[in-house]
């Protein structure tokens, strides 16, 4: 094993599995300069200090397979093979990736055509799946043996699970006040973790020093490239769902940002190779007033987001006080014309209980948070109810605390049915 937890492995095709599996990678770019990176090595960050973009051969693709070819596959996550970025078949790492619903939800949201795709439906009820079984299958063919992440629960989860599977040593670090469910089914799929007394970017500084010491190698968001092509396949997924277009809007929970970076590049991909048109969805990122570090930059016009102090929320997976990506995540939402919304915690806590009792449907804090963005859009105008939206509802409601159920009956005493 060399420094950065990983042995050295050649890259190129395996020319009998290219046959089965071709690829179409041709380099990775930075995303602030634009500069080149050679694909098949191992990298992190761009000399730039910025997220390193796969960049295909997108005229090889739409020469290889058409949208009808893609529509009569299998409707799981490696049906987008050509625009993902594994070489080698036998380093796919997966645990059932489906193709996510969308659910309406006429009743809570107060629009007439808004849709929740519920990404709880996902191995380790996340859709922190989409982007780590990506890493972890790139992982896996670059020759990484030890890992390290930061973790406010889903993403820890994903990662040691795809990782026990890759059969990859993984050490996870997470905020103290980290949603015990989430901290135990991360030691029970195998990964070593640790609570630490702070944030999420404290937890990550502990991971950069151990990567820059050569202990492992790092492991957090949007600092290797290939998360951002898992969390893409929500935009593959969508617009193939709604016939090769896109909705009005997207509202889309925002911590680091993964998922609306992925999907913007997404549409960019798809219309590139012909397959939808020019026209976008407005995105909006979606934050917790408590940590709501892109809304304050958007407000304020900037490029770049600082770091919010005192971050607070119910919403533990948007709790972020600094995004990496924070000028790929700004560039998306001015450039679609949406905008950065924060929602107090008592609005995210009302809508997950509209939804749950109006429209059966049991919203994580995160999703919940797009829903009670959504209804403030609607009520300043920003968006009008006959818009068709997506709300992304990022895990399962059933990983989080849910209200306390105290009544009882005694089966020995007389029953007051009308009381019942």
């Amino acid at each position: 094993m060399t420094a950065n937890g990983r042995t050295a492995k050649p890259g190129g095709m395996n020319d009998n599995l290219t046959a089965h599996r071709p690829t179409f990678v041709t380099h990775l770019e930075c995303s602030l300069t634009g500069e080149h990176y050679e694909a098949d090595t191992l990298h992190n960050l761009s000399r730039a200090g910025r997220p390193l973009l796969v960049r295909y051969d997108l005229a090889g693709i739409r020469t290889a397979v058409s949208r009808e070819t893609l529509g009569a596959r299998q409707t799981d996550l490696w049906r987008w093979r050509e625009l993902l970025p594994v070489r080698h078949t036998g380093n796919i790492v997966s645990l059932g990736e489906i193709e996510t619903p969308l659910i309406p939800i006429p009743a809570s949201s107060g629009g007439t055509r808004v849709l929740v795709k519920d990404e709880g439906r996902l191995p380790t009820g996340s859709f922190k799946a989409r982007g780590l079984v990506m890493a972890l299958a790139m992982a896996k063919e670059l020759g990484v043996t030890r890992i390290a992440m930061p973790t406010n629960g889903n993403a820890g989860a994903a990662l040691a699970a795809y990782a026990s599977r890759a059969g990859i040593e993984t050490i996870v670090f997470c905020p103290e006040d980290t949603p015990e469910v989430n901290v135990r089914e991360i030691a029970a799929q195998g990964a070593r973790v640790w609570r630490v007394n702070g944030l999420i970017d404290d937890c990550g500084a502990i991971v950069a020093k151990g990567a820059a010491e050569g202990r492992w190698f790092d492991f957090s968001t949007l600092k290797e490239p290939y998360r951002i092509e898992g969390k893409k396949t929500m935009g593959l997924e969508l617009a193939a769902q709604l016939g090769w277009r896109l909705p009005h809007a997207i509202f889309y929970p925002t911590g680091g940002g993964t998922g609306l970076i992925g999907m913007w590049k997404a549409f960019d991909e798809l219309e590139r190779l012909g397959w939808i048109g020019a026209e976008r969805p407005r995105m909006y990122a979606v934050q917790a007033a408590g940590c709501a570090p892109i809304v304050r930059a958007f407000e304020a016009g900037e490029e770049h987001a600082e770091r919010w102090e005192d971050a607070h929320t119910v919403a533990a997976g948007i709790r972020v006080p600094r995004a990496v990506g924070d000028f790929l995540i700004l560039r998306a939402v001015r450039q679609s014309g949406g905008k950065a919304l924060a929602v107090g915690d008592p609005a995210i806590l009302a809508a997950v209980d509209d939804c749950a009792r109006r429209d059966g449907l049991l919203l994580c804090p995160e999703g919940g948070a797009t829903l009670a963005a959504y209804r403030q859009a609607l009520r300043d105008g920003e968006v009008d109810e006959d818009e068709e939206v997506v709300l992304f509802n990022c895990a399962t409601g059933l990983k989080y605390p849910l209200p306390t159920a105290e009544q009882r009956l005694d089966r020995h005493t007389v029953i007051d049915f009308d009381m019942l």
